[in-house]
């Protein structure tokens, strides 16, 4: 897909089912750096819905294999209980969760970062999204954004991804393919 309007996506995600509970969940996937951020962001603007960061979720660098106790047990499973969500922001910076993110039950839900669209997350959605980008123009993105010390981080970073997202069988899953390097359209 070479342009996305995520005016078009929205209303797609309206008319779905909601899949937990009462949520309409979308679950925007895909390797770092590739644009889930800004789609995540736009995309819950437009549905008017809360968004929630993969990076508040992992427990550092090594947090992909640990992300399903917070993003399971304590957003999907209590929303599709008819229960408010919640669950305690990883700070990167002192190494522990900090204050608490609060997940209330509402129409839409948009979660955005790598791995979220694990196989045990899909049969709560109600659509996901598989944003993609070459390395060079992620890895680009990442070093603008976190600085050049944190290169060596980026580059064992997306071997581990790599792994994770073709273990779980996400691009596969996803409802619709997004570029990350075209523009989103309203």
């Amino acid at each position: 897909m070479s342009q996305l309007s995520v005016r078009d996506v929205a209303a797609r995600v309206r008319k779905a089912p909601a899949r937990c509970g009462h949520t309409r969940v979308v679950l925007v996937d895909g390797p770092a750096g590739s644009g889930k951020t800004t789609l995540g962001e736009r995309l819950g603007a437009e549905l008017g819905a809360q968004v929630v960061h993969g990076d508040d979720i992992y427990e550092g660098w090594d947090g992909l294999a640990t992300m399903w106790p917070i993003l399971g047990h304590g957003i999907l499973e209590p929303l599709s209980r008819g229960e408010h969500g919640a669950f305690g922001r990883w700070d990167w910076y002192d190494g522990r969760r900090v204050e608490t993110i609060p997940v209330p039950m509402a129409d839409s839900l948009v979660i955005e970062g790598v791995g979220v669209a694990q196989r045990a997350a899909r049969v709560f959605a109600s659509m996901i999204l598989f944003v993609e980008a070459p390395f060079e123009v992620r890895l680009a993105r990442g070093i603008a954004r976190d600085g050049e010390a944190m290169r060596a981080e980026w580059e064992r970073w997306q071997p581990r991804e790599s792994v994770f997202l073709a273990d779980e069988g996400v691009r596969g899953a996803a409802d619709i393919v997004v570029d990350g390097t075209s523009p989103y359209l309203d």
